[in-house]
């Protein structure tokens, strides 16, 4: 594990589970693409600080008929000092074609799981167009939208909910999660500061 001042350039593309982010770390030991779940949160644009790496390593994924072979370095953290918007030709230069972390997991080998154990003999399944409810009982009250959005809420932000005016997501959770964490925060009214690294909600 080091530490090392450098500048870190992300941009956003937009796949087809959503937009993700992609970035270049340029530090004074070489260049490095940067996958790393939280990346996901920032905006496009380049960002000066000091980077903790914990593993540098070469990696290959498969797109467009091609094997692209990157250096990649995995951040353990990092502490930003400012922020300046992407340049055309920086944006350029860090590749649209670039396949999200998502499906590059996808592409990895599954370990077989063990076959699921067989249903019991004997027992009946009740067929869900019956209606059992015994006469004379009322049937529960289907729940409201707001009540039916906050339990979606509850399972969605776990043990962050309730959400309070600063929210820290954690990146360790999967990438799927924290893209929808990303998106719901935004629909809340919570928007991202990226030198703290954690979301503020606004004020009115």
């Amino acid at each position: 594990m080091i530490n090392v001042p450098g500048q870190l350039a992300i941009k956003t593309i937009h796949g087809r589970n959503g937009d993700f982010n992609v970035g270049r770390l340029a530090t004074s030991i070489g260049e490095f693409v940067i996958k790393n779940a939280e990346l996901d949160q920032y905006a496009e644009g380049k960002y000066d600080g000091d980077f903790i790496i914990t593993e540098i390593r070469p990696s290959t994924y498969n797109t467009s008929g091609r094997m692209v072979i990157e250096i990649r370095a995995h951040l353990g953290g990092m502490t930003l000092s400012s922020i300046d918007p992407l340049s055309r030709d920086e944006a350029r230069r860090l590749s649209p074609q670039e396949v999200d972390p998502i499906d590059e997991e996808a592409q990895a080998p599954v370990p077989v799981a063990a076959p699921a154990p067989a249903k019991a003999k004997g027992r009946k399944t009740r067929d869900p167009l019956v209606d059992t409810t015994p006469f004379g009982t009322e049937k529960a009250a289907k729940p409201s939208l707001e009540a039916s959005a906050e339990e979606d809420d509850t399972a969605l932000f776990g043990e962050l909910w309730p959400l309070g005016d600063i929210v820290k997501l954690d990146p360790t959770v999967d990438r799927r999660v924290l893209r929808q964490q990303r998106d719901r925060l935004g629909v809340l009214g919570y928007s991202f500061a990226p030198l703290s690294q954690d979301w503020h909600l606004a004020t009115a």
